[in-house]
């Protein structure tokens, strides 16, 4: 199910603030969403063809052939998302203006998670009339509708006229969404415990939006609709009932006798939610049939949590709407992919037969193995099939690859498919190249510290980006900042901004510490014939915040330091340094991960350290990096870079980056790596098909620098000549974690890297 914002949750399931929230929202190009070009649009001969007079030749083929609209414009990958604003979330009616950054937002995760195209349209009207003839007549520009947050029962008008109407899926996700993924975890949840459908019992709690979508799904899936009771606050939807009515209602009323949820969940095998905190009983689990099922969707608050549900039934399986918990029926596992497939084959609807086929094809990958890479986002929770893993994890990279092609066959058998795909499987292969795997990975390391939260030490805890980010940290459960710096600095900073320092954050004062003797006692005793005097050691714990903060992590005080956000980099480094060893058989260096829109995910090193390396550097460089991205969940494709591509043209620069690729072929690593090549070799396949004797099977995602002076370049200058963002340098090879932001990072800066330097001790 959708989440809801902080502002409406308890503080459990409260990762970020209002505030935090607002700002993101604010900062640089307001919204989360722009549009960018996907041709050059360069010179006059280029406006020429892309508008007049070009672009009349294929506004003609379209007027002959319509079809060819998916041909020539961007209709065939793109979505409308349409609100009106009547059932915001959980928020109520807010009004159409205020639902669109909700809107905006599902059109962010149409993009993120299937390569989807969306732009939210926000209709400015309560009147389903008036909304489906607004609608109605987008069908040209849309290969798809996806209708967002419309109250009950206006809902089901709108989408069952818009669907006779027009032409292209419309697809209602309060509904459908939620449905498609309870009925994949139902699925598992009958498998484990032995049910068949065509006999289970199931009560639905709610006769809204999705609990009538569930209700209309389980009976398309087999479960008889006699064995299918729906309730709702006046209790079991029965027939001859006439109070609290309408036609959706009384489409699934029951003959029974029940005439309260109580009474109807006596007998019943599954249970599912979709109402209010509190509407389920521990005494009416009792009343159920033995190894209940249990799918307590309310949100924020299930209607009873997993805790008192196992209390009272602990042969259950439960499932809620929270990430906090296992088995989260989360609708961003079907919507995009669903869309996704229906596209792609040009569907003329998204039918049963689809729905019925993603739900499977959910159910299916989560009795698979699951990635090392995906089981470490579990939250501490072994992502193994089982009654605390029925629904697959939402970062679970394969779902694109396995739930589309699912729809996109069932579209096709169901005769809805417009342009059949002949050979499935190449799809699916297809599918999984199409998204950036380092993206996804990124968001992986963040569940994984959420799992093991660490104290970090951010060193400069007086500045105010500093005191935002490690306020961030705590709201998203990282684990516990620890601000070097004068209590009354900060505490007198964070009033002024407005913004409560968390329970549990911690200030300590470099100058005052209880510790301060016996760090200055332990790093006299590291540097005392490196030319440092006691009293050196003294003045550094006292006033150097590095030094101390890099002490804390040494001695075990701390688990991970961010610092660097006030110094240079090689200053940061060489306070740090004093107390914190580099690790042995490893190179110290800086990688930066640069997230491309085109590119996909690409690791440059060195970013921060060698000014020119040698070959053993380069290769060692090399090696480590592949480990970063294979963590990362990247397949290694090494590249050394130069200005000369295989001995053309000659210098003397290329000598060592030739002697690192020997080096490695002496070591027998187990990745790919090639050199020295230009960077347009290495990531254009076209350049590289001239030389066929290149061992790289596909574009570079690991570029070794031939020298820190071609690194910076590379890295300074590409986010800001294109739509790149980088992340880094993350530095690699020192025996504790510590990661040194640039100077003036921003408050997501700092906060991304003090997530990995958690992760980094997480590792050790």
């Amino acid at each position: 199910m959708d989440n809801l914002p902080p502002a409406a949750t308890d503080a459990r399931t409260a990762r970020i603030t209002d505030e935090e929230a607002i700002a993101m929202h604010a900062e640089g190009r307001p919204g989360k969403l722009e549009i960018r070009l996907t041709k050059p649009l360069t010179t006059a001969r280029d406006l020429s063809l892309a508008y007049s007079p070009g672009v009349a030749a294929p506004c003609l083929v379209i007027a002959r052939d319509p079809a060819t609209a998916y041909d020539y414009t961007i209709k065939g990958n793109m979505v409308a998302v349409i609100s009106n604003g009547t059932a915001v979330l959980g928020l109520g009616n807010l009004g159409a203006l205020a639902s669109k950054p909700v809107m905006e937002g599902k059109a962010a995760l149409f993009k993120r998670f299937a390569d989807v195209d969306s732009v939210d349209l926000c209709v400015d009207t309560e009147d389903a009339d008036e909304f489906v003839n607004c609608v109605r007549y987008l069908g040209p520009s849309f290969g798809g509708i996806n209708l967002e947050d419309i109250k009950a029962p206006e809902c089901f008008v709108i989408e069952q006229r818009l669907r006779e109407l027009m032409d292209i899926p419309v697809f209602h996700d309060d509904q459908h969404g939620t449905a498609i993924v309870a009925a994949a975890g139902m699925i598992n949840a009958c498998h484990l415990t032995g049910r068949d459908l065509k006999t289970t019992r199931i009560v639905i709690n709610g006769a809204g939006a999705a609990a009538i979508a569930c209700a209309e799904l389980v009976k398309a899936m087999g479960i008889r609709p006699d064995n299918v009771i729906l309730c709702d606050t006046k209790g079991v939807v029965y027939r001859g009932r006439t109070e609290g009515m309408n036609q959706w209602k009384s489409a699934h009323a029951s003959s029974t006798e029940a005439r309260t949820l109580s009474q109807a969940l006596e007998g019943a095998d599954i249970f599912f939610g979709l109402s209010v905190k509190g509407a389920v009983t521990a005494d009416m689990l009792k009343l159920m049939a033995d190894k209940p099922i249990l799918f307590a969707m309310a949100n924020p608050d299930p209607e009873i949590t997993p805790d008192d549900a196992k209390a009272a039934r602990p042969d259950c399986i439960i499932a809620t709407g929270r990430s906090d918990y296992p088995n989260q029926v989360n609708n961003v596992l079907g919507f995009p992919f669903i869309f996704r497939g229906a596209l792609d084959v040009r569907a003329s609807t998204i039918n049963d037969a689809m729905k019925i086929a993603a739900a499977e094809a959910l159910a299916t990958l989560a009795r698979e193995d699951v990635p090392e890479e995906v089981s470490g986002a579990g939250a501490g929770r072994s992502l193994r099939f089982g009654p605390d893993y029925i629904i697959p994890n939402a970062f679970d990279p394969r779902l694109i690859s396995r739930v589309s092609p699912a729809v996109a066959k069932a579209a096709i058998e169901s005769g809805v498919a417009r342009k059949p795909i002949a050979d499935l499987a190449k799809y699916a292969r297809d599918l999984s190249a199409r998204l950036d795997a380092g993206v996804g990975a990124l968001e992986k390391i963040t569940e994984i510290v959420r799992a093991h939260p660490k104290r970090v030490v951010f060193a400069e805890g007086e500045e105010e980006t500093v005191i935002r980010a490690a306020i961030a940290f705590s709201n998203a459960g990282y684990g516990t900042p620890v601000l070097i710096g004068r209590e009354e600095r900060i505490v007198a900073t964070a009033n002024l901004l407005g913004i409560p320092l968390p329970d549990g954050m911690q200030i300590a004062n470099a100058r005052l510490s209880e510790k301060n003797a016996d760090y200055a006692n332990w790093l006299y005793a590291r540097q005392q014939r490196h030319g440092f005097l006691l009293r050196d050691c003294h003045r550094l714990v006292n006033q150097d915040r590095n030094v101390f903060a890099a002490c804390m992590v040494a001695n075990g005080d701390a688990d991970a330091v961010v610092t660097g956000l006030t110094r240079s980099y090689a200053s940061t480094l060489e306070n740090v340094t004093t107390a914190i060893d580099p690790q042995k058989d490893s190179v110290l260096f800086g990688l930066t991960i640069m997230l491309a829109r085109r590119s996909g995910t690409v690791l440059v090193a060195d970013t921060a350290i060698h000014e020119r390396p040698d070959a053993a550097t380069l290769a060692e460089m090399a090696v480590q990096s592949a480990g970063l991205a294979r963590r990362l969940g990247l397949p290694p494709r090494v590249a050394f870079l130069s200005f000369s591509t295989f001995g053309d043209p000659k210098g003397s620069i290329p000598g060592p980056i030739r002697e690192a690729v020997k080096l490695l072929d002496a070591r027998g690593v187990d990745f790919e790596y090639d050199g020295e090549m230009a960077a347009d070799v290495a990531l254009d396949p076209a350049m590289r098909a001239l030389y066929p004797f290149c061992r790289l099977t596909g574009p570079a995602n690991v570029l070794v620098m031939p020298g820190l002076h071609a690194a910076h370049i590379l890295t300074k200058a590409v986010p800001r000549l294109t739509s790149a963002t980088t992340i880094g340098p993350v530095l690699l090879g020192l025996e504790k974690p510590v990661q040194i932001v640039p100077m003036g990072a921003s408050v997501n800066q700092i906060l991304d890297m003090a997530c990995y330097a958690a992760y980094g001790a997480g590792r050790r």
